[in-house]
């Protein structure tokens, strides 16, 4: 399956030169964000709420599993009765910390180190688990075309469309990916960068 008009989302050149890109810079963030890495871990460990990172298996590029990390931010038992589109994240699941980490994305920190091992790009869709993507294939045989390229700690969808937590936002998500990847440039992923650091800085949820 290929993108609408028969064009590959990024040739052999630009895929080579977004992989030097998101190595570098992850590997630099890795490196500069090390304080704040240790600080965060240290007041999850002083709050005694449970380990530090948060480990699940999500489908990536060409539809191999990974495994993603995130810092902890809800209880193991949220998802007791099963898997949800978001779980939420509120003093019932969740301390202060957690809940700060989570509505302003930097629960997602740790998938730099996605990012340096090859799983994931600074930009790209946002990596979903077998789970969900069974549900959205239940309404569309187009989500197979996302992995076409590496899942992304950022996206246009993470910014305009939010945590998707109902199948409506899923689809939409899915199809402003493949806008995206239809129309990917390195200015493209560089504004998206900035639009997702400017939001955090400025305190904005999304």
């Amino acid at each position: 399956m290929t993108l609408h008009h028969g064009r590959a989302p990024l040739n052999w050149a630009q895929k080579t030169i977004k992989r030097l890109l998101d190595f570098c810079l992850a590997l630099l963030g890795l490196v500069a964000l090390s304080p704040v890495f240790a600080i965060i871990a240290i007041a999850m460990k002083l709050q005694g709420n449970g380990p530090v990172f948060f480990r699940q298996v999500r489908i990536g590029y060409k539809g191999r599993p990974f495994v993603i990390f995130k810092f902890r931010t809800m209880s193991s038992v949220v998802e007791e009765e099963g898997p949800r589109l978001v779980a939420q994240c509120d003093s019932t699941t969740s301390t202060p910390l957690e809940q700060l980490l989570r509505n302003h994305h930097l629960d997602e920190l740790p998938q730099l180190w996605n990012v340096v091992r090859g799983d994931m790009s600074f930009v790209g869709p946002r990596p979903e688990r077998k789970y969900f993507i069974d549900k959205i294939m239940e309404h569309t045989d187009r989500y197979p075309l996302i992995y076409q390229v590496r899942p992304g700690l950022t996206s246009e969808a993470t910014i305009y469309n939010g945590y998707t937590d109902t199948m409506e936002k899923m689809l939409r998500r899915m199809e402003m990916d493949i806008h995206y990847m239809q129309h990917w440039s390195l200015w493209m992923d560089f504004s998206i960068v900035v639009k997702t650091v400017l939001k955090i800085i400025s305190g904005k949820t999304f």
